[in-house]
C-alpha cells in the first residue's frame, strides 16, 4: 500500500498559462467563483458540485487522494493566480499501469481558451512519462457534446459506450462514451497538444 501512494504522490504541475496544484481547502472560494462562473451544477450532463456543496466535494476528493486513488487538482491560471475549475487523475491503477482523466471542470468565461488543452497536456505528461501509465481513459455522457467534442480534440479514441454506466443527480440512468489513449500513440498526441499551445499565445 506504501508503494502505491509513493506512486501516487500529489505534485504541482506546471504549464505556460495554466498550472494544477494539489487541491486542498484553501482552495473553496476560489472554485466556488468558478463553479458560479456559467452555473455549472445546472448542467444535466455534467457532475459539477453546487457552490454549497463544494467543501464537501473538497474534503471527498482530498479523502482520496489519502487513499492513493486519485490526485485532485485546483486548475489555476498561472499569471493572476485564480482559480479556474478542478481536474484529477483518478481510478488509478498501478499493477496494470492505468488511470482515468475525471472530475473536469472550467469557468464558463475560460472554456475554448486553450486552458483545458493545456492542463489536459500537463496531466497526460505526468501519466505517461512520470507515473509510467500504459493507457489513460476519459469518460463523458454520450449526451455532452460539448465534452465529447473537447476529448475528441485532444487526440484520444472513441471506444465505445457503456450502457446504463451511472445514475445522475436528477435520477437519469446515463450512457457513458469512453475515450482512451494509450503509450504507443502518446508522442503524436503531445506533439499535436505542443503545436495547439504555441498557436494561442497568451491564450
Amino acid at each position: 500500500m506504501e508503494r502505491a501512494k509513493t506512486f501516487v504522490e500529489p505534485v504541482e504541475l506546471v504549464g505556460e498559462r495554466v498550472r494544477l496544484e494539489p487541491l486542498e481547502m484553501r482552495h473553496h472560494d476560489g472554485l466556488c467563483e468558478a463553479v458560479r462562473d456559467g452555473s455549472l451544477w445546472e448542467l444535466a450532463v455534467t457532475l459539477v458540485p453546487h457552490p454549497d456543496d463544494v467543501r464537501g466535494f473538497i474534503e471527498d476528493a482530498m479523502a482520496a487522494r489519502a487513499e492513493g486513488t486519485q490526485i485532485p487538482y485546483a486548475t489555476v491560471d498561472a499569471s493572476t493566480g485564480r482559480i479556474l475549475g478542478s481536474t484529477r487523475l483518478m481510478m488509478i491503477n498501478t499493477a496494470q499501469r492505468r488511470l482515468e482523466i475525471g472530475w473536469t471542470f472550467l469557468a464558463q468565461s475560460r472554456q475554448r481558451t486553450g486552458v483545458n488543452a493545456e492542463a489536459k497536456l500537463l496531466m497526460l505528461t505526468h501519466a505517461f512519462e512520470t507515473m509510467g501509465m500504459n493507457r489513460v481513459e476519459l469518460l463523458t455522457d454520450v449526451r455532452n457534446t460539448k465534452s465529447r467534442m473537447a476529448i475528441a480534440r485532444l487526440g484520444a479514441t472513441h471506444e465505445g459506450v457503456l450502457r446504463h454506466h451511472m445514475v445522475m443527480r436528477d435520477g437519469w440512468i446515463r450512457d457513458t462514451a469512453v475515450y482512451s489513449m494509450t503509450r504507443p500513440e502518446w508522442p503524436r498526441v503531445k506533439h499535436a497538444l505542443e503545436a495547439r499551445r504555441a498557436a494561442r499565445p497568451g491564450g
